[in-house]
Protein backbone atom coordinates (compact mmCIF):
# COMPACT_ATOMS: atom_id res chain seq x y z
CA UNK A 1 0.00 0.00 0.00
CA UNK A 2 1.75 3.71 -0.94
CA UNK A 3 1.56 6.18 1.41
CA UNK A 4 0.23 9.39 1.05
CA UNK A 5 3.66 11.16 0.56
CA UNK A 6 4.58 8.28 -1.92
CA UNK A 7 1.39 8.98 -3.55
CA UNK A 8 1.95 13.20 -4.07
CA UNK A 9 5.89 12.90 -5.03
CA UNK A 10 8.28 11.34 -7.49
CA UNK A 11 11.56 10.57 -6.68
CA UNK A 12 13.72 9.25 -9.59
CA UNK A 13 15.60 6.24 -9.66
CA UNK A 14 19.16 5.48 -9.36
CA UNK A 15 20.67 2.35 -10.98
CA UNK A 16 22.63 -0.39 -8.42
CA UNK A 17 26.01 -0.64 -7.30
CA UNK A 18 27.97 -2.63 -10.34
CA UNK A 19 31.85 -2.64 -9.58
CA UNK A 20 34.08 -1.58 -6.35
CA UNK A 21 34.41 1.84 -5.82
CA UNK A 22 36.38 4.19 -3.06
CA UNK A 23 35.28 7.06 -0.97
CA UNK A 24 35.78 9.15 1.68
CA UNK A 25 32.29 8.08 3.76
CA UNK A 26 30.23 5.07 2.86
CA UNK A 27 26.90 6.08 4.16
CA UNK A 28 24.44 2.59 4.72
CA UNK A 29 20.41 3.54 4.34
CA UNK A 30 18.88 6.19 1.95
CA UNK A 31 16.05 7.43 4.46
CA UNK A 32 16.18 10.48 5.38
CA UNK A 33 18.99 10.43 8.11
CA UNK A 34 21.26 8.76 5.19
CA UNK A 35 20.12 11.61 2.78
CA UNK A 36 20.91 14.53 5.67
CA UNK A 37 24.27 12.86 7.00
CA UNK A 38 25.19 12.31 2.99
CA UNK A 39 24.52 16.19 2.03
CA UNK A 40 26.19 17.53 5.23
CA UNK A 41 29.28 15.64 4.68
CA UNK A 42 29.46 16.49 1.21
CA UNK A 43 28.77 19.89 1.71
CA UNK A 44 31.57 19.74 3.86
CA UNK A 45 34.02 18.67 1.25
CA UNK A 46 34.72 14.81 1.93
CA UNK A 47 33.39 12.40 -1.15
CA UNK A 48 30.43 10.25 -0.04
CA UNK A 49 28.08 7.28 -1.09
CA UNK A 50 24.72 6.28 -0.39
CA UNK A 51 24.02 2.52 -0.17
CA UNK A 52 19.91 1.85 -0.34
CA UNK A 53 18.82 -1.44 0.20
CA UNK A 54 15.70 -0.57 -1.27
CA UNK A 55 14.33 2.51 -3.17
CA UNK A 56 14.86 6.03 -1.88
CA UNK A 57 13.40 6.95 1.28
CA UNK A 58 11.21 3.88 0.81
CA UNK A 59 10.53 2.61 4.37
CA UNK A 60 10.45 4.48 7.93
CA UNK A 61 10.79 7.65 6.19
CA UNK A 62 7.67 6.92 3.38
CA UNK A 63 5.45 6.08 6.75
CA UNK A 64 6.14 8.96 9.08
CA UNK A 65 3.89 11.32 9.55
CA UNK A 66 6.26 14.23 8.46
CA UNK A 67 6.13 16.14 12.04
CA UNK A 68 9.83 18.04 12.80
CA UNK A 69 9.44 18.59 16.75
CA UNK A 70 11.50 18.71 19.48
CA UNK A 71 8.34 17.71 21.65
CA UNK A 72 8.80 14.28 21.61
CA UNK A 73 5.47 13.22 24.03
CA UNK A 74 5.95 13.92 27.47
CA UNK A 75 9.86 13.30 27.46
CA UNK A 76 11.88 16.13 29.38
CA UNK A 77 10.32 15.63 32.80
CA UNK A 78 11.30 12.07 32.53
CA UNK A 79 14.54 12.94 31.16
CA UNK A 80 15.35 15.64 33.96
CA UNK A 81 15.35 12.65 36.47
CA UNK A 82 17.03 10.37 34.35
CA UNK A 83 20.42 11.97 32.75
CA UNK A 84 20.04 15.22 34.64
CA UNK A 85 19.38 18.85 33.77
CA UNK A 86 22.81 19.33 31.64
CA UNK A 87 22.03 16.36 29.29
CA UNK A 88 18.43 16.93 28.69
CA UNK A 89 19.15 20.23 27.82
CA UNK A 90 21.37 18.81 25.15
CA UNK A 91 18.57 16.97 24.13
CA UNK A 92 16.28 20.01 23.97
CA UNK A 93 18.24 22.33 22.05
CA UNK A 94 19.57 19.64 19.66
CA UNK A 95 16.00 18.70 18.64
CA UNK A 96 14.73 22.68 18.28
CA UNK A 97 18.19 23.56 16.45
CA UNK A 98 17.12 21.00 13.79
CA UNK A 99 13.54 21.94 13.02
CA UNK A 100 15.65 25.67 12.50
CA UNK A 101 17.95 24.04 10.75
CA UNK A 102 14.88 22.47 8.17
CA UNK A 103 13.77 25.63 7.78
CA UNK A 104 17.45 26.50 6.41
CA UNK A 105 17.72 24.19 4.18
CA UNK A 106 14.45 24.55 2.62
CA UNK A 107 15.38 28.20 1.98
CA UNK A 108 18.64 28.23 1.22
CA UNK A 109 18.25 24.81 -1.27
CA UNK A 110 14.66 26.36 -2.67
CA UNK A 111 12.72 22.85 -1.55
CA UNK A 112 9.13 22.88 -2.55
CA UNK A 113 7.91 20.84 0.37
CA UNK A 114 4.86 22.57 1.81
CA UNK A 115 6.70 23.46 5.14
CA UNK A 116 4.76 24.93 7.46
CA UNK A 117 5.82 26.68 11.08
CA UNK A 118 3.20 24.98 13.24
CA UNK A 119 2.52 24.53 17.09
CA UNK A 120 3.02 20.63 18.36
CA UNK A 121 0.91 19.39 21.31
CA UNK A 122 0.49 16.47 23.69
CA UNK A 123 -3.10 16.65 24.80
CA UNK A 124 -4.91 14.50 27.58
CA UNK A 125 -8.60 13.87 28.76
CA UNK A 126 -7.09 12.06 31.99
CA UNK A 127 -5.00 13.26 34.28
CA UNK A 128 -3.45 16.74 33.32
CA UNK A 129 -0.64 16.84 36.19
CA UNK A 130 1.81 14.93 34.04
CA UNK A 131 1.24 17.56 31.27
CA UNK A 132 1.74 20.60 33.48
CA UNK A 133 4.91 18.87 34.57
CA UNK A 134 6.24 18.65 31.57
CA UNK A 135 5.37 21.97 30.37
CA UNK A 136 7.10 23.13 33.54
CA UNK A 137 10.49 20.93 32.58
CA UNK A 138 10.53 21.70 28.92
CA UNK A 139 10.66 25.41 29.57
CA UNK A 140 13.32 25.00 32.47
CA UNK A 141 15.53 23.07 29.65
CA UNK A 142 14.94 26.95 27.50
CA UNK A 143 11.93 25.25 24.90
CA UNK A 144 9.15 27.47 24.02
CA UNK A 145 6.46 25.82 26.13
CA UNK A 146 3.07 26.85 27.55
CA UNK A 147 -0.04 24.64 29.53
CA UNK A 148 -3.10 25.27 27.30
CA UNK A 149 -6.34 24.19 27.79
CA UNK A 150 -8.07 24.68 24.33
CA UNK A 151 -6.90 22.97 21.62
CA UNK A 152 -8.23 22.86 17.48
CA UNK A 153 -8.59 19.32 18.05
CA UNK A 154 -12.42 18.58 16.80
CA UNK A 155 -12.82 17.01 19.99
CA UNK A 156 -12.79 18.62 24.05
CA UNK A 157 -9.48 18.17 25.91
CA UNK A 158 -8.73 18.27 29.62
CA UNK A 159 -5.07 20.40 28.86
CA UNK A 160 -2.64 20.44 26.66
CA UNK A 161 1.77 21.18 26.39
CA UNK A 162 1.98 23.53 23.78
CA UNK A 163 5.66 24.08 21.67
CA UNK A 164 6.00 26.92 19.96
CA UNK A 165 7.97 27.21 16.89
CA UNK A 166 8.19 23.49 15.51
CA UNK A 167 7.10 22.33 11.60
CA UNK A 168 5.80 19.89 9.12
CA UNK A 169 6.36 19.54 5.68
CA UNK A 170 6.02 16.57 2.67
CA UNK A 171 9.14 14.47 3.39
CA UNK A 172 9.61 12.89 0.06
CA UNK A 173 9.36 16.21 -1.81
CA UNK A 174 11.97 17.64 0.20
CA UNK A 175 14.04 14.20 0.47
CA UNK A 176 13.92 14.24 -3.37
CA UNK A 177 15.29 17.57 -3.09
CA UNK A 178 18.17 16.92 -1.24
CA UNK A 179 19.01 13.93 -2.98
CA UNK A 180 19.67 15.40 -6.30
CA UNK A 181 23.28 15.79 -5.95
CA UNK A 182 24.27 12.78 -3.96
CA UNK A 183 25.52 9.89 -4.91
CA UNK A 184 23.58 7.16 -4.39
CA UNK A 185 23.01 3.57 -5.27
CA UNK A 186 19.78 2.11 -5.21
CA UNK A 187 18.62 -1.35 -5.01
CA UNK A 188 22.17 -2.54 -2.96
CA UNK A 189 21.91 -4.06 0.41
CA UNK A 190 24.71 -3.84 2.45
CA UNK A 191 25.68 -7.39 3.09
CA UNK A 192 29.25 -6.96 5.32
CA UNK A 193 30.92 -4.39 6.78
CA UNK A 194 34.55 -4.21 7.44
CA UNK A 195 37.08 -2.05 8.83
CA UNK A 196 37.22 -0.06 5.90
CA UNK A 197 34.78 -2.10 3.41
CA UNK A 198 31.07 -2.38 2.55
CA UNK A 199 30.64 -5.04 0.61
CA UNK A 200 27.14 -5.81 -1.71
CA UNK A 201 25.75 -8.17 -3.80
CA UNK A 202 28.01 -6.98 -6.99
CA UNK A 203 30.09 -4.86 -5.76
CA UNK A 204 32.44 -3.59 -2.62
CA UNK A 205 32.87 0.36 -1.33
CA UNK A 206 36.03 1.04 0.51
CA UNK A 207 36.11 3.92 2.51
CA UNK A 208 37.69 5.89 5.50
CA UNK A 209 34.48 6.32 7.76
CA UNK A 210 31.31 4.30 7.25
CA UNK A 211 27.57 4.95 8.80
CA UNK A 212 25.04 3.01 9.57
CA UNK A 213 21.95 4.50 9.29
CA UNK A 214 19.61 1.54 8.10
CA UNK A 215 17.06 1.72 10.51
CA UNK A 216 17.75 -1.23 12.62
CA UNK A 217 21.44 -2.07 12.60
CA UNK A 218 22.42 -5.25 11.38
CA UNK A 219 25.30 -5.87 12.70
CA UNK A 220 25.02 -7.90 16.12
CA UNK A 221 28.23 -7.91 17.54
CA UNK A 222 30.00 -5.38 18.63
CA UNK A 223 27.12 -2.81 19.35
CA UNK A 224 25.05 -4.89 20.68
CA UNK A 225 21.92 -3.03 19.48
CA UNK A 226 19.07 -5.90 19.14
CA UNK A 227 19.22 -6.12 22.99
CA UNK A 228 19.25 -2.33 23.39
CA UNK A 229 16.32 -1.96 21.74
CA UNK A 230 12.53 -3.49 20.53
CA UNK A 231 10.40 -2.03 17.35
CA UNK A 232 6.91 -0.76 17.75
CA UNK A 233 4.33 -0.17 14.84
CA UNK A 234 1.78 1.72 14.27
CA UNK A 235 -1.14 2.99 11.85
CA UNK A 236 -2.04 6.12 10.06
CA UNK A 237 -5.05 6.94 7.98
CA UNK A 238 -5.29 9.59 5.45
CA UNK A 239 -8.34 10.98 4.96
CA UNK A 240 -9.92 14.00 2.54
CA UNK A 241 -11.54 17.00 4.67
CA UNK A 242 -11.22 20.24 2.70
CA UNK A 243 -12.36 22.61 6.30
CA UNK A 244 -10.18 20.08 8.93
CA UNK A 245 -7.14 22.16 8.30
CA UNK A 246 -5.81 21.80 12.35
CA UNK A 247 -3.71 24.90 13.98
CA UNK A 248 -0.99 22.80 14.82
CA UNK A 249 0.29 18.94 15.28
CA UNK A 250 -1.00 17.04 18.18
CA UNK A 251 -0.38 13.09 19.84
CA UNK A 252 -2.39 12.52 22.97
CA UNK A 253 -1.27 10.39 25.78
CA UNK A 254 -2.95 7.91 28.04
CA UNK A 255 -4.74 5.71 26.76
CA UNK A 256 -6.35 8.25 24.33
CA UNK A 257 -3.41 8.82 22.53
CA UNK A 258 -4.02 9.67 18.83
CA UNK A 259 -2.26 11.52 16.11
CA UNK A 260 -3.05 14.36 14.11
CA UNK A 261 -1.77 16.50 11.82
CA UNK A 262 -3.33 18.52 8.36
CA UNK A 263 -1.78 18.55 5.08
CA UNK A 264 -3.59 20.92 2.18
CA UNK A 265 -7.44 19.20 1.96
CA UNK A 266 -5.99 16.10 4.47
CA UNK A 267 -5.94 14.63 8.06
CA UNK A 268 -3.45 12.15 8.93
CA UNK A 269 -4.83 10.10 11.74
CA UNK A 270 -2.43 7.79 13.33
CA UNK A 271 -2.44 5.80 16.36
CA UNK A 272 -3.35 1.86 17.35
CA UNK A 273 -0.03 1.08 17.90
CA UNK A 274 2.10 -2.14 19.08
CA UNK A 275 4.82 -3.91 19.86
CA UNK A 276 6.10 -5.61 17.01
CA UNK A 277 5.24 -9.03 15.93
CA UNK A 278 2.25 -8.61 18.73
CA UNK A 279 -0.83 -8.05 16.48
CA UNK A 280 -2.54 -11.26 16.17
CA UNK A 281 -6.39 -9.78 16.97
CA UNK A 282 -5.57 -7.51 14.16
CA UNK A 283 -8.31 -4.23 13.45
CA UNK A 284 -6.36 -1.68 13.70
CA UNK A 285 -6.97 0.35 10.60
CA UNK A 286 -10.80 -0.10 11.38
CA UNK A 287 -9.88 1.41 14.98
CA UNK A 288 -8.73 4.34 13.27
CA UNK A 289 -11.84 4.77 11.03
CA UNK A 290 -13.75 4.91 13.69
CA UNK A 291 -12.07 7.64 14.82
CA UNK A 292 -12.35 9.69 11.11
CA UNK A 293 -15.96 8.36 11.12
CA UNK A 294 -16.66 10.37 14.54
CA UNK A 295 -14.42 13.00 14.34
CA UNK A 296 -15.07 14.16 10.27
CA UNK A 297 -18.30 12.16 9.26
CA UNK A 298 -18.19 13.24 5.83
CA UNK A 299 -14.38 12.68 5.07
CA UNK A 300 -12.93 10.33 2.16
CA UNK A 301 -10.76 8.01 2.63
CA UNK A 302 -7.10 8.48 0.52
CA UNK A 303 -4.87 6.21 2.13
CA UNK A 304 -4.02 3.60 4.97
CA UNK A 305 -0.63 2.64 5.90
CA UNK A 306 1.40 1.09 8.58
CA UNK A 307 5.19 2.72 10.23
CA UNK A 308 7.93 1.32 12.04
CA UNK A 309 10.35 2.75 14.98
CA UNK A 310 13.05 1.66 17.01
CA UNK A 311 12.16 1.69 20.51
CA UNK A 312 15.72 2.51 22.59
CA UNK A 313 16.04 1.53 26.41
CA UNK A 314 16.15 5.08 28.12
CA UNK A 315 14.32 7.18 25.27
CA UNK A 316 17.11 8.93 23.74
CA UNK A 317 18.27 7.77 20.38
CA UNK A 318 22.03 6.51 19.87
CA UNK A 319 23.67 8.60 17.41
CA UNK A 320 28.10 8.62 17.51
CA UNK A 321 30.52 5.95 17.70
CA UNK A 322 29.53 2.36 17.22
CA UNK A 323 31.48 0.80 19.51
CA UNK A 324 34.19 1.38 21.68
CA UNK A 325 36.37 -1.42 19.31
CA UNK A 326 35.34 0.34 15.77
CA UNK A 327 36.23 3.82 15.30
CA UNK A 328 35.66 4.42 12.04
CA UNK A 329 32.08 3.09 11.79
CA UNK A 330 29.40 5.25 13.31
CA UNK A 331 25.35 4.70 13.72
CA UNK A 332 22.28 6.87 13.72
CA UNK A 333 19.38 4.83 15.66
CA UNK A 334 16.73 4.68 18.33
CA UNK A 335 14.36 7.64 16.59
CA UNK A 336 11.13 5.91 18.63
CA UNK A 337 8.39 8.15 16.95
CA UNK A 338 10.58 11.53 15.77
CA UNK A 339 12.53 10.55 12.90
CA UNK A 340 12.67 13.71 11.65
CA UNK A 341 14.17 15.86 13.39
CA UNK A 342 16.46 13.27 15.19
CA UNK A 343 18.05 12.37 11.20
CA UNK A 344 18.75 16.80 11.60
CA UNK A 345 20.49 15.73 15.02
CA UNK A 346 22.45 12.68 13.46
CA UNK A 347 23.52 14.60 10.67
CA UNK A 348 25.22 17.13 12.11
CA UNK A 349 26.60 15.17 15.31
CA UNK A 350 28.15 12.57 12.51
CA UNK A 351 29.46 15.35 10.16
CA UNK A 352 31.10 16.89 13.30
CA UNK A 353 32.84 13.20 14.59
CA UNK A 354 33.80 12.54 11.32
CA UNK A 355 35.58 15.57 10.65
CA UNK A 356 37.27 15.50 14.52
CA UNK A 357 35.41 17.78 15.44
CA UNK A 358 33.66 18.45 18.98
CA UNK A 359 29.61 18.72 19.27
CA UNK A 360 27.83 21.02 22.01
CA UNK A 361 25.06 18.11 22.10
CA UNK A 362 27.16 15.08 21.33
CA UNK A 363 27.18 13.48 24.73
CA UNK A 364 23.19 12.72 25.68
CA UNK A 365 23.40 10.84 21.99
CA UNK A 366 26.30 8.33 22.71
CA UNK A 367 25.56 5.24 22.12
CA UNK A 368 28.45 4.16 24.50
CA UNK A 369 26.22 5.22 27.04
CA UNK A 370 23.87 3.11 29.29
CA UNK A 371 21.65 4.59 31.98
CA UNK A 372 20.43 2.16 34.42
CA UNK A 373 17.71 3.97 36.14
CA UNK A 374 16.24 5.11 32.95
CA UNK A 375 16.90 1.62 30.73
CA UNK A 376 16.80 -1.46 33.14
CA UNK A 377 13.20 -1.70 33.16
CA UNK A 378 12.93 -1.71 29.63
CA UNK A 379 15.77 -3.65 29.21
CA UNK A 380 14.65 -6.78 31.90
CA UNK A 381 10.88 -5.98 29.53
CA UNK A 382 12.61 -6.90 26.27
CA UNK A 383 14.80 -9.28 27.14
CA UNK A 384 11.93 -11.43 28.85
CA UNK A 385 9.69 -11.28 25.27
CA UNK A 386 12.94 -12.54 23.38
CA UNK A 387 13.72 -15.24 25.18
CA UNK A 388 9.86 -16.36 25.66
CA UNK A 389 9.71 -16.43 22.03
CA UNK A 390 13.02 -18.34 21.59
CA UNK A 391 11.42 -20.46 23.55
CA UNK A 392 7.99 -20.70 21.92
CA UNK A 393 9.87 -21.81 18.82
CA UNK A 394 10.69 -25.30 20.58
CA UNK A 395 8.41 -25.96 23.49
CA UNK A 396 4.63 -24.33 22.04
CA UNK A 397 1.89 -25.95 20.19
CA UNK A 398 0.38 -24.35 17.38
CA UNK A 399 -3.16 -22.79 18.10
CA UNK A 400 -4.69 -23.37 14.48
CA UNK A 401 -5.16 -26.29 12.27
CA UNK A 402 -4.48 -25.63 8.16
CA UNK A 403 -8.03 -26.01 8.08
CA UNK A 404 -9.11 -22.98 10.27
CA UNK A 405 -6.73 -20.90 8.46
CA UNK A 406 -9.71 -18.63 6.51
CA UNK A 407 -9.11 -17.08 3.26
CA UNK A 408 -7.01 -14.02 3.33
CA UNK A 409 -5.92 -14.62 6.68
CA UNK A 410 -2.73 -16.15 8.50
CA UNK A 411 -1.84 -18.37 10.84
CA UNK A 412 0.99 -20.76 12.81
CA UNK A 413 -0.17 -24.57 12.02
CA UNK A 414 1.26 -27.83 12.70
CA UNK A 415 2.12 -29.31 8.82
CA UNK A 416 4.18 -32.73 8.88
CA UNK A 417 5.00 -32.24 12.41
CA UNK A 418 7.07 -29.10 11.58
CA UNK A 419 5.50 -25.86 13.30
CA UNK A 420 5.39 -23.58 9.71
CA UNK A 421 3.23 -20.48 8.65
CA UNK A 422 0.11 -20.55 6.57
CA UNK A 423 -1.64 -17.33 4.27
CA UNK A 424 -4.55 -18.02 2.06
CA UNK A 425 -4.40 -15.13 -0.43
CA UNK A 426 -8.39 -14.32 -0.95
CA UNK A 427 -8.47 -16.94 -4.10
CA UNK A 428 -7.90 -20.17 -1.86
CA UNK A 429 -4.20 -20.51 -2.43
CA UNK A 430 -1.52 -21.27 0.26
CA UNK A 431 1.95 -19.89 0.78
CA UNK A 432 3.77 -21.72 3.29
CA UNK A 433 6.82 -20.35 5.18
CA UNK A 434 9.31 -21.12 8.14
CA UNK A 435 8.49 -19.37 11.16
CA UNK A 436 12.08 -19.06 12.63
CA UNK A 437 13.37 -15.80 11.82
CA UNK A 438 16.60 -15.57 10.18
CA UNK A 439 17.95 -13.17 12.45
CA UNK A 440 18.59 -15.13 15.72
CA UNK A 441 15.70 -17.38 15.52
CA UNK A 442 12.38 -15.97 17.46
CA UNK A 443 9.37 -17.37 16.13
CA UNK A 444 7.01 -15.46 13.93
CA UNK A 445 4.06 -14.09 14.74
CA UNK A 446 1.06 -13.13 11.73
CA UNK A 447 -0.15 -9.51 11.88
CA UNK A 448 -3.66 -9.51 10.01
CA UNK A 449 -3.76 -5.73 8.91
CA UNK A 450 -0.69 -5.88 6.81
CA UNK A 451 -0.53 -9.51 6.16
CA UNK A 452 3.17 -9.77 7.31
CA UNK A 453 5.35 -12.08 9.24
CA UNK A 454 6.71 -10.16 12.68
CA UNK A 455 9.75 -10.88 15.10
CA UNK A 456 8.22 -9.54 18.40
CA UNK A 457 12.05 -9.94 19.51
CA UNK A 458 13.86 -7.58 17.59
CA UNK A 459 11.24 -6.38 14.65
CA UNK A 460 12.17 -7.97 11.58
CA UNK A 461 9.37 -8.36 9.19
CA UNK A 462 8.35 -10.31 6.17
CA UNK A 463 5.57 -10.37 3.93
CA UNK A 464 3.84 -13.66 3.05
CA UNK A 465 5.64 -14.93 0.38
CA UNK A 466 9.01 -14.71 2.84
CA UNK A 467 10.63 -11.91 1.23
CA UNK A 468 12.14 -9.54 3.75
CA UNK A 469 10.49 -6.14 4.58
CA UNK A 470 12.57 -4.90 7.50
CA UNK A 471 15.57 -5.81 9.30
CA UNK A 472 17.75 -6.33 11.71
CA UNK A 473 17.30 -9.53 9.54
CA UNK A 474 19.46 -9.61 6.33
CA UNK A 475 17.75 -12.36 3.81
CA UNK A 476 13.85 -13.52 3.77
CA UNK A 477 12.19 -16.77 5.06
CA UNK A 478 11.90 -19.95 3.42
CA UNK A 479 9.22 -20.34 1.34
CA UNK A 480 8.21 -24.19 1.22
CA UNK A 481 6.75 -24.63 -2.77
Amino acid sequence: MQTLWEQTAQIGRREPLKRDITADVCVIGGGMPGLLTAFELQKRGLDTVVLEAGRICGGVTAGTTAKITAQHGLCYAKLIEAVGKEQAAQYAAANQHAVDRFAELVETEHIDCSFERLPAYVYTNEDTGPIEEEARAAKLLGLDASYVSKTGLPFAVKGAVRFGGQAQFHPLQFAGRLAENLLIYENTRALEVGEATVRTQNGSVRAKQIVMTAHFPFINSPGYYFMRMHQERSYVLAVEQPDAGLDGMYIGTGTDNWSLRSWQNTVLIGGAGHRTGENRSGGSYELLRARAREWYPHAKELAHWSAQDCMPLDGVPYIGQYSASTPQLYVATGFQKWGMSSSMVAAEILADQIEGKENAHAKVFSPQRFHVSASMENLIEDASKSISRLLATAFSLPDETLAGIEEGHGGVVDFEGEKVGVYKDKGGEVFVVTTKCPHLGCELAWNPDDRTWECPCHGSRFNYKGELLVGPAQKGIFLYR
